[in-house]
């Protein structure tokens, strides 16, 4: 099981210059102007702009996602719908319904606080 944090940021490029010349972060990937996969030793941070990619997609009540409130930390699941399902059927919360994106398939979990914890199942190699 692999676990990330991703983070909505304003800009892209701009968060790639920082945490790279501030932080030393790699960029590991960054197919698209709206997102890029960094890390630094065992982290792995992905960044997001609002509106690019299945991460920064609206959920179905209009909410757009923007920095700060959508902080996450993802797991990686084989079978996301099957994991889905019993999660709902122990009354788990969840923030939407499964989205696709370009990358694979996610959800938004709420913890009992209404933190957030992203399931993703990435997209067969």
């Amino acid at each position: 099981m692999s676990v990330n944090v991703r983070y909505i940021v304003n800009s892209v490029e701009d968060s790639i210059s920082f945490y790279t010349k501030k932080l030393g972060f790699k960029v590991d990937f960054h197919p698209a102007p709206g997102f890029a996969a960094l890390s630094k030793d065992n982290l792995k941070l992905y960044i997001n702009s609002p509106g690019a990619g299945g991460a920064g997609q609206s959920m179905p009540d209009g909410t757009v996602p923007s920095p700060g409130g959508w902080n996450r930390f993802q797991i990686e699941v084989k079978n996301l719908e099957k994991f889905v399902l019993k999660l709902k059927a122990d009354e788990a919360s969840f923030r939407n319904e499964i989205v696709k994106g370009q990358g694979g398939n996610q959800i938004l979990l709420q913890d009992p606080s209404g933190n957030l914890i992203e399931l993703f199942e990435p997209n067969s190699k």
